[in-house]
């Protein structure tokens, strides 16, 4: 490698000269340059002596003296050459050096940005993981109070359910108990059906004729007292037993029911209560003939039918007159009771009927009697209506109401209505 070199001006002093040099890279066109400069000046030199051999010695001498100076001029080019060099190589290496400082001072920057870049990320770092941490701590003791919460809503969850368990052992125990009432409640509900069916079924005495004498009072407050004596009927007299009933009315008096045919019985049944009422079911004596002397004995009045008054003064005559005309459809209040009266015409025109709810008893008269239709002399009067009279009056009431017969034993709506057929197809 050489270096091509243009001229520079003298006087300018040693380091006065600029150059300039451009760098080639070809070595084979530098020797062939100093091949043909060399080959010239040869040439040169060779005619200058043929031409002029005189002068030989100071041509030769101012040749010589020309490339010393040349040589010398060479030598101050390349010197010179060289200092542009060493400077041209002085700046690149200052240039260079430069460069080095400035790109380790960029890298220094660069390395201290990136180093503060990453202690500011470390940092950051540290504090997304403190922050992380904290979140943690939080979210920790959150889902510990979540926990403590659910433990208590747990337990609270737990007491309830204890809480309802023995609610719901305390309402089994009372449902048990209260099953085992109405079960037990149930059973005398049964017992009591039962013993209503059979007292539906069957009446409440045996079976059979009934002699004379008086029952004792019952639940209900109900007595009987039965008389013997003569039914007279169209001029004919008939052996009977009567049955006289005594209802208890409040706690100090009673109402008498067709009074038969001995008065001191039943007064003597009465004892020391008072007598509310006499009441008659019909005008046959049977029903009557003790009234006046008990209505005389105890100050109370007598209801009867006003269409059974003829009957009535065939026995006592005109001067007794019942104090009381009474109808079908009326009702009495007697003490502590209500009396219904119920029209049951047949056996007589003015036949009637009392019926006291409370009590669950009905006084028939002879219209019906256990097992069968009652007679008058053993003869219907009036069959049909006496008929009409059972089926639509005293066989509506309620199944166990007891029937209280003018004769014989009692007995039951329940019980008679399944003869009732039976007497139809009579008809």
């Amino acid at each position: 490698m050489f270096w091509n070199r243009k001229g520079k001006k003298k006087g300018a002093g040693d380091g006065g000269a600029d150059a300039s040099a451009t760098a080639v890279d070809d070595p084979k066109t530098d020797d062939l340059a100093e091949s043909a400069a060399d080959s010239d000046s040869d040439n040169a030199a060779k005619d200058t002596a043929a031409a002029a051999e005189p002068a030989a010695d100071v041509k030769d001498a101012e040749a010589k003296d020309a490339d010393a100076e040349q040589d010398a001029d060479a030598d101050a080019k390349d010197t010179g050459a060289e200092d542009t060099e060493a400077k041209d190589g002085a700046k690149a290496a200052d240039v260079e050096d430069t460069d080095v400082e400035a790109a380790a001072a960029n890298d220094a920057e660069a390395k201290g940005t990136d180093a503060e870049m990453a202690d500011a990320k470390g940092a950051a770092a540290e504090q997304d993981e403190e922050d992380a941490d904290s979140e943690q701590d939080a979210d920790a003791k959150k889902a510990d109070v979540t926990k403590a919460d659910a433990k208590k809503g747990d337990a609270k969850k737990g007491d309830a359910k204890k809480a309802d368990a023995k609610k719901s052992d305390a309402t089994k125990v009372d449902d048990d108990a209260e099953a085992e009432d109405a079960d037990a409640e149930q059973d005398d509900e049964d017992e009591d059906d039962a013993a209503a069916a059979e007292s539906d079924d069957e009446p409440a005495e045996p079976a059979g004729p009934v002699e004379p004498g008086t029952t004792k009072v019952d639940a209900e407050g109900v007595q009987c007292v039965r008389t013997a004596g003569v039914l007279k009927f169209e001029d004919e007299e008939y052996e009977v037993v009567s049955n006289t009933w005594i209802i208890e009315a409040d706690k100090d008096g009673v109402i008498v029911i067709d009074p038969a045919h001995d008065a001191e019985a039943v007064l003597e049944a009465v004892g020391d209560r008072e007598v509310h009422l006499i009441a008659c079911t019909n005008g046959y004596n049977t029903h009557i003939q003790a009234a006046v002397e008990i209505a005389a004995e105890t100050e109370a009045p007598i209801a009867l039918h006003r269409r059974e008054l003829r009957a009535w003064r065939k026995v006592h005559g005109v001067e007794h007159n019942p104090d009381m005309e009474i109808e079908g459809g009326g009702s009495l209040t007697v003490g502590d009771l209500e009396v219904d009266i119920l029209a049951t015409p047949g056996t007589s025109v003015g036949s009637v009927a009392y019926y006291v709810s409370e009590k669950g008893i009905v006084v028939s008269g002879d219209t019906l009697l256990a097992g069968r239709m009652g007679t008058v002399g053993g003869d219907y009067i009036d069959y049909t209506t006496q008929l009409a009279s059972i089926g639509e009056v005293l066989l509506s009431l309620p199944p166990e109401t007891r029937i209280l017969p003018d004769s014989e034993r009692e007995t039951t709506v329940g019980a008679e209505a399944k003869n009732f057929d039976t007497w139809l197809s009579m008809d």
